[in-house]
């Protein structure tokens, strides 16, 4: 399952990568000739962190979003990547205490929207969204939706938009442990399948010349389970293409088995680079 959720990702990128090329290549369209990228913008984050000494670590985490949008077409893509490790104290087979780096968090999404304009402010638009977490409340999540889209604001400064619309979900809540004979045996839970209403709210604001704040709020909402997300960042520009973030990540499921918590929280400063 987790496979054709990634599959289904990936080919509607590359289907809106493929039809915005013909587009682009047509006398008629908007954005002919505009970029060396067929139209598409986008910019990729890193952050990375390590530590030595008294205490040991290793920290990183990078994104990668994707754009266009045209007379037509408005069109998204994201991937983002997060893994950290810590060391801690374990004891070996000989039964000395050593330090040994364990990963700690191990997280991948993808993602991708279809937009296809009705006039100037509203488009129909397709989405899908996957999520693996080692760590969080489900092991992974995949969700597909159709809905309708607006842009209720769009000038030199601002940029709201809104997205809504029925989906369908999948998702495996986390593993749990019992102890079997005081051994930890790990148990995996049942997949769960439930159709949720998927909102999106998008919000950028140039605040100057060379610094911007962004917020991104999703909501995929069941019966079972409600996944709340939301993403703000301020980048100052360092140069034309590279900028510096600070971005703070919440994540929030409704639902979750006892030992878990119901709400995870990022905080990263990541080097842009925007193409």
């Amino acid at each position: 399952m987790k496979k054709r959720l990634i599959a289904g990702v990936l080919l509607a990128a590359l289907a809106s990568f493929s039809v915005q090329a013909q587009d682009t290549s047509s006398p008629n369209s908007a954005s002919a000739g505009s970029s060396n990228y067929g139209g598409w913008s986008g910019s990729g984050e890193f952050g990375f962190a390590s530590s030595t000494g008294n205490s040991r670590s290793q920290n990183l985490n990078a994104k990668l979003g994707l754009k266009k949008e045209n007379d037509l077409w408005k069109n998204n893509f994201f991937l983002d990547v997060l893994r950290s490790k810590n060391g801690q104290n374990v004891v070996d087979a000989a039964g000395n205490t050593v330090e040994k780096l364990t990963t700690t968090a191990n997280r991948y999404s993808a993602g991708a929207s279809v937009g296809l304009k009705l006039d100037p402010r509203s488009y129909i638009v397709g989405a899908a969204r996957y999520d693996h977490d080692d760590f969080g409340a489900n092991l992974w999540q995949g969700t597909v939706s159709l809905g309708y889209g607006y842009i209720a604001l769009k000038d030199d400064r601002n940029e709201l938009s809104f997205e809504i619309g029925p989906g369908f979900k999948r998702y495996r809540p986390a593993d749990t442990t019992t102890l079997i004979n005081n051994v930890p045996v790990r148990r995996s839970q049942t997949i769960q399948s439930e159709p949720v209403a998927r909102g999106l709210v998008n919000y950028r604001f140039k605040i100057t010349d060379n610094t911007s704040f962004e917020n991104t709020f999703l909501m995929e909402a069941g019966s079972k389970n409600t996944y709340l997300q939301n993403d703000a960042g301020l980048s100052v520009s360092i140069t034309r293409k590279l900028a510096l973030k600070v971005a703070f990540e919440v994540r929030y499921n409704s639902t979750v088995l006892a030992g878990i918590k119901n709400t995870d929280t990022l905080t990263t400063t990541n080097l842009v680079y925007s193409f």
